[in-house]
């Protein structure tokens, strides 16, 4: 009998990426006219992975999340890697909107990623394990259907296709 071939379904954030993209952002809160002087902010938690904009309106926090997203695209991150929150009200008449860098793929979204792939009625095994998902067939063009089948689908995170063999 042939070994099976795998791949896994990860959802991973290049950090350096972000931190990058964090930084053209701060940069250009510095130097654009608009927001020169107006006391926003942008800072980053790599440990916490999240991202906390400070201004003072929401139409100005709006602005500042719309100029980080561009960043990112730039840089070739996805902008649903980025999940930011309602704008909060903060001291002085400021709002501050927190942002959290989603990585790894919860139990119940492996779940639902599992019964959509055994819905297209595949010949193919999913294991999940940890924040990811294992997926084997011995036919490589199976796993190639399953892949696209992913691509097609939205989950609301981004989804990587490694580790494939």
């Amino acid at each position: 009998m042939a070994k099976d071939s795998s791949f896994d379904v990860v959802s991973e954030v290049d950090m350096q990426e972000v931190d990058n993209a964090y930084g053209q952002t701060a940069r250009e809160i510095t130097t654009r006219y608009d927001l020169k002087d107006s006391g926003s902010k942008i800072e980053l938690d790599k440990g916490g992975k999240t991202i906390t904009i400070s201004a003072p309106s929401d139409f100005v926090s709006k602005q500042i999340i719309d100029i980080f997203q561009s960043k990112m695209i730039k840089r070739g991150l996805d902008i649903k890697s980025v999940s930011f929150g309602k704008p909060i009200a903060a001291s002085g008449g400021t709002v501050r909107v927190i942002g959290t860098i989603v990585e790894g793929i919860s139990k119940d979204l492996a779940s639902k990623i599992n019964k959509d792939i055994k819905n297209t009625k595949l010949k193919v095994k999913v294991t999940i394990e940890n924040d990811k998902l294992r997926v084997s067939s011995p036919k490589r063009d199976t796993l190639q259907e399953v892949i696209s089948f992913l691509k097609e689908q939205d989950y609301g995170q981004p989804l990587q296709y490694t580790n494939y063999r």
